[in-house]
């Protein structure tokens, strides 16, 4: 009898073995990413990740919590289709690549709930990683509200981790937190406190074993938040989590709320070599494809900037038409004015110096605080963007003084509404033809694809921060070497550096070479360049000269070398002219070995011995070595 019972219970087993489906796996064209999809006991979604045959993202959820329905238990796979061949051919008009090929294989889960109602995960795999997005496919005007997203990524607990905090919004200066200006952790474990308790903000990166992971989010609309990173304790796992309840424009929305059909954000995850991280476009491959306009208005280029080392009291007129004579000197298309210019300058006065700069091939910017009541910052022309007939007449005035762009400082966050403010400012500087630098700003997420005329975006503690603190300048040199594999890799940033003689009260850690190098190391569509004009004027000429053309629009990068937050070296090339750079964040001496076959060129190098800059003539040769000095740095040209 014993022996029956046994024999039906195994046949049982075998007959639910025989049933139970297979999980499912997609792959990339290349075979070296692979997700592997499937619902667990709760049916719930996850997935894994493998990276040539290795695991480097266990077991991570997937779902969405709205309000009136539940799409992360109790679901059910409806149908699976793809792969679909997604290629994609694009420009850009800045950054790391101007000519940029997307292929991908696309693969759709068709979902349902316990209610019927439906939800799709939409995959790419590329060679360089992975995107994702929920997609809510039936149709109702009823607006849909969504409490929380349960996108997990599951590291292993040994994991290294290069994490910048979340800042507590109203805190800081003025109450303008939050603006993505924390000093980065580095090389920390991945379950690792966040100081502030507000989690973690894109992109993070991941280093297990011999493979790094940058994970971000792009496509970013108007109908959803930011989100950033938390580590769950419960799941042991990184959680796309939403803002803080102050994060919005007044009486606007938090979270992600829109009539159906819907689509959230792209989840992307970059995976590879350093080499594949620094050179990888996924930020803006699966971003929206460009807005219809005329980009003729749009120039990328250098610009002086008076604020940054001589602060309020020097925005004034007279030092307004210095720096466009700086800018013209230095072959720099831009001068920008900063803030408090409609009172210290004026509107008329602001119209000759844009008049007198166009007699110098040079454009004129000018600041505006984006604020309304949501911080207490005193400084104007503020409360003038806040809606869309206030744009419309701030910019046609604009448009009537010969202003070519704006900087828009003090954003309040990442909630829906901040981020349709966002979109809002674009939206209307585009029919104005201005070009637009966000300050005190949220990641723009691949905005720059879609609207061409956002030139960068600060979101970093940048060059302004080093000349408030000697705590700053003093970790500058691991901040910048960290900044090429992380913040920088998707999106333009306006760190706005370069000081090569001093800062006022402020004893610099990085040599004369080190900042000579961040202007091509760094990626920005206008590089706001800090140093002034006395301080350029006792530079030797070849440095000078050296400035005078630099491209801030790349036709192709490439990574030479480096470790975040230690040293980098990276090559940029420019129609027939490669730029090699490279900078030094640790204080030590250090000497590479630099393969330069791709050089058939003559060119130069800029480097230091124990005082002063030195430049030397290089001839094409496949290897060579170079010396950088503790917190130092080198430019070539070819």
């Amino acid at each position: 009898m014993k022996a029956k019972i046994i024999l039906i219970i195994s046949g049982l087993l075998l007959i639910s073995c025989s049933l139970k489906r297979e999980a499912l796996i997609f792959e990339n064209h290349n075979k070296t990413i692979k997700l592997v999809f499937d619902l667990d006991s709760k049916n719930t979604p996850f997935y894994k990740v493998l990276y040539e045959g290795k695991i480097v993202l266990d077991s991570s959820k997937l779902g969405i919590i709205r309000e009136d329905g539940n799409f992360y238990n109790n679901l059910k796979i409806l149908n699976v289709s793809g792969p679909k061949n997604i290629s994609d051919n694009y420009s850009m008009l800045q950054g790391k690549r101007k000519d940029i090929s997307y292929t991908a294989n696309q693969y759709t889960v068709h979902l349902e709930n316990n209610t019927g109602s439906l939800m799709d995960i939409i995959f790419n795999l590329s060679d360089d990683g992975i995107a994702f997005r929920y997609h809510f496919p039936e149709s109702s005007n009823e607006t849909k509200k969504i409490v929380e997203e349960k996108t997990t990524y599951n590291f292993e607990k040994d994991t290294k981790a290069w994490l910048q905090p979340m800042s507590k919004a109203k805190t800081g200066w003025e109450s303008t937190n939050p603006s993505y200006e924390e000093h980065y952790l580095m090389d920390v474990l991945i379950n690792t406190p966040s100081p502030i308790n507000e989690g973690w903000v894109y992109p993070a990166l991941f280093k297990k074993n011999d493979t790094w992971l940058l994970v971000s989010e792009t496509g970013l609309n108007e109908n959803y938040c930011g989100t950033r990173l938390f580590y769950n304790e419960t799941e042991k796992a990184m959680q796309v989590s939403f803002p803080q309840k102050e994060e919005i424009f007044p009486n606007g929305a938090l979270n992600p709320e829109s009539i159906l059909p819907w689509y959230t954000p792209w989840r992307i995850i970059s995976m590879g070599s350093l080499n594949t991280i620094t050179e990888s476009t996924l930020g803006t491959d699966v971003a929206d494809k460009a807005i219809e306009i005329n980009t003729k208005f749009i120039k990328s280029g250098l610009s002086s900037w008076s604020w940054v080392l001589l602060k309020d009291d020097f925005t004034t007129y007279e030092t307004s038409k210095i720096f466009i004579d700086y800018a013209s000197e230095m072959n720099w298309s831009y001068c920008l004015i900063d803030a408090d210019w409609d009172t210290k300058i004026g509107d008329e006065k602001i119209k000759d110096l844009a008049t007198y700069a166009a007699t110098k091939n040079v454009k004129v910017l000018v600041w505006y605080n984006s604020s309304g009541s949501w911080n207490s910052t005193p400084y104007h022309p503020k409360s003038k963007l806040l809606t869309h007939n206030d744009r419309i007449k701030e910019f046609t005035k604009l448009n009537d003084m010969g202003v070519a762009g704006i900087k828009v400082d003090f954003f309040g966050g990442d909630g829906q509404s901040m981020i349709a403010y966002y979109h809002a400012i674009l939206k209307d500087a585009a029919t104005h033809k201005l070009m637009v630098n966000f300050h005190g700003a949220t990641l723009p997420r691949g905005w720059q694809r879609t609207y061409p005329h956002l030139m960068t975006t600060e979101a970093i503690k940048g060059e302004e921060f080093i000349t408030f603190t000697q705590e700053t300048a003093d970790l500058q040199p691991s901040h910048c070497a960290m900044l090429p594999f992380t913040r920088n890799v998707f999106d333009p940033m306006d760190f706005t550096p370069m000081v090569l003689d001093s800062i006022p009260n402020i004893t610099r850690k990085t040599t004369p070479g080190f900042e000579l190098a961040l202007p091509v190391l760094f990626l920005s569509g206008i590089q706001h360049i800090a140093e002034i004009p006395e301080g350029m004027a006792k530079q030797p000429q070849y440095v000078i000269d050296y400035l005078k053309d630099i491209p801030t629009n790349w036709d192709t990068s490439k990574f030479i070398s480096g470790f975040p937050g230690e040293d980098i070296i990276m090559a940029r090339k420019k129609d027939d002219t490669w730029f090699i750079v490279g900078i030094n964040g640790e204080n030590e001496p250090k000497e590479f070995e630099i393969d330069l076959s791709f050089i058939s060129k003559d060119g130069f190098i800029i480097s230091e011995n124990e005082k002063d800059f030195v430049k030397n003539i290089m001839k094409p040769n496949s290897k060579v070595n170079v010396k950088m000095k503790p917190y130092g740095g080198f430019v070539m040209k070819f």
